[in-house]
């Protein structure tokens, strides 16, 4: 029970690696909010979990929306211990010209200004209570970019960096902040990451990943597991990669 006690948000916790890391927090003692655009989702799963969990229907480029769910995470737990920024989008594979104005745009809102949104509702209460733990999930992409995903490897990109920004300057209040970098995995966005799902373009994927598979939900739950637990306490600004060595 290694969250035993600790009261955690994860955003886009309905679906794919949210729902991995939710089930690893919930299964090591934890209290978590499951965030999701996808409300009846959320609520489903919350359900099914029990009283250690609570759903929230939650936009997380809206900042009316992040400051609601930090108010009903806080009504429904009592305080925050745990802010896991998981939810994302990205476009289709495509050169980089072809890119609509409006996909850059959702890209950068659900990626890059959920973070400050989220920093802006959790921070404080963190402060207040002299310690937390945040994690960002990135992507290989951010650290080694693949072809035809520029704006969402570049959105990655910025997340890495400011982890390691938000891990200098909350240090000194006792927030850890840390990230990880997972290559792609069976999760709804796999096939936008794809273009299209075929057994070949898979098998041209696994080509990359030097341990021949996926990045799966468990994986991450495993790896969000310790890096938000005590047992990381001495750990912070690092971005983790759970990428089965596609960026060596």
């Amino acid at each position: 029970m290694r969250l035993h006690g600790k009261r955690a948000i994860v955003t886009g916790g309905a679906s794919g690696f949210g729902a991995g890391i939710v089930r690893q927090f919930i299964a090591e003692g934890a209290q978590v909010m499951i965030a999701d655009i996808n409300g009846d989702s959320a609520a489903s799963m919350a359900h099914e979990i029990g009283s250690a969990a609570a759903a929230f229907t939650t936009d997380v480029s809206q900042s009316s929306d992040v400051e609601a769910l930090v108010k009903a995470t806080i009504a429904a737990f009592g305080s925050i211990d745990i802010m896991v920024n998981n939810a994302g989008v990205t476009h289709q594979p495509m050169p980089m010209e072809d890119i609509s104005e409006q996909d850059f745009d959702r890209v950068i809102a659900v990626n890059t200004k959920s973070v400050f949104l989220t920093s802006k509702f959790v921070v404080p209460v963190m402060k207040a209570i002299g310690y937390g733990a945040v994690l960002n999930i990135a992507s290989t992409g951010g650290i080694s970019p693949r072809p035809n995903l520029s704006w969402y490897n570049a959105s990655k990109g910025w997340m890495n960096t400011a982890t390691r920004g938000m891990a200098i300057e909350l240090a000194p209040h006792g927030i850890r902040v840390n990230a990880l970098n997972p290559v792609a995995g069976e999760t709804p966005l796999l096939k936008s990451f794809m273009g299209e799902d075929t057994p070949q373009i898979r098998a041209k994927f696994l080509a990359t990943i030097p341990l021949g598979r996926f990045s799966t939900p468990e994986d991450m739950g495993h790896a969000a597991c310790y890096l938000c637990s005590d047992e990381a306490s001495m750990v912070t600004g690092v971005c983790m990669q759970v990428d089965g060595g596609r960026c060596i």
